[in-house]
């Protein structure tokens, strides 16, 4: 009997949950990994990214060392609420709606002082700014498919 109710449990749960979920959380854990590498200082991996940006890993440097704390903590929000709302969201959590609205406030914290602070000229690029909006579209529809979900009952 308790198998029985755990196949009818799974079987109620949308194909396209996993597909998005699982794809949610290799988005936002990529993101994870980003923030923890330049928190931690990581220069093999602020390196690369200086590279791949065309800069050298002292404009990465200077830039990043200097965010001031509020702006490293909206950052933490926008990335730990996406991968939180991200694995609530696998795990059929109606938390998952919550965690990306925090998601949200974070990225909009972090958009904010992307626009504010000194932004180096070699980092304020059209590949900068289109990517915070591919961001922005994907936090957005993440938030909006956690919502339907939970109002479907799909997300306990």
């Amino acid at each position: 009997m308790g198998g029985e109710f755990l196949i009818n449990d799974v079987a109620k749960t949308p194909w396209d949950l996993w597909v998005v979920g699982i794809v949610a959380l290799l988005w936002n854990g990529g993101g994870a990994y980003d923030y923890t590498m330049t928190q931690t200082r990581n220069m093999e991996y602020l390196q690369q990214a200086a590279d791949n940006a065309g800069v050298s890993l002292d404009v990465i440097l200077d830039y990043y060392t200097q965010f001031p704390a509020w702006a490293d903590a909206v950052w933490a929000m926008g990335v730990w609420g996406a991968v939180a709302g991200s694995i609530l969201l696998l795990i059929r959590n109606r938390f998952a709606f919550h965690a990306f609205v925090v998601s949200i406030v974070g990225l909009l914290g972090t958009t904010v002082f992307t626009v504010i602070s000194n932004l180096p000229e070699e980092l304020n690029t059209s590949f900068t700014w289109i990517f915070t909006a591919v961001i922005w579209v994907i936090t957005l529809g993440l938030t909006y498919y956690s919502k339907r979900m939970a109002d479907a009952g799909v997300l306990r």
